[in-house]
């Protein structure tokens, strides 16, 4: 199973950006990638995920045209380039891993099985 170790988050000015990386203690090829969040008394909830074989994206209404997520398979480590912050963007920010999974219209917590220990992102004046 893959360890994963997020790093980038800090406390960003809104409308700033931030990118945010996840990486990857082995090879990331053939492994489907999530960002996650969740902020002070709310449920986490998928930010965008990225599928193990044809790239195939899925992004949250919420960050859509604002986040991009990546991946480097020979550097495994993957990216989500956040724009346009906003304070509601403010939560933790995990990245997950499953093998072979296909992300279609859905980013779902429970379909990931390895996790990170997620990295702080504040977004204020």
């Amino acid at each position: 199973q893959l360890q994963l170790v997020e790093s980038g988050g800090r406390l960003v000015q809104p409308g700033r950006s931030l990118r945010l990386s996840c990486a990857a203690s082995g090879s990331m090829d053939y492994y489907a990638i999530g960002w996650f969040r969740q902020a002070p008394g709310k449920e986490r909830e998928g930010v965008s995920c990225i599928s193990s074989s044809d790239d195939s994206t899925y992004y949250a209404d919420s960050v859509k045209g604002r986040f991009t997520i990546s991946r480097d398979n020979a550097k495994n480590t993957a990216y989500l380039q956040m724009n346009s912050l906003k304070p509601e963007d403010t939560a933790i920010y995990y990245c997950a891993a499953q093998y072979l999974l296909t992300v279609n219209s859905m980013c779902e917590a429970t379909s990931f099985a390895a996790w990170g220990q997620g990295t702080q992102v504040t977004v204020s004046s």
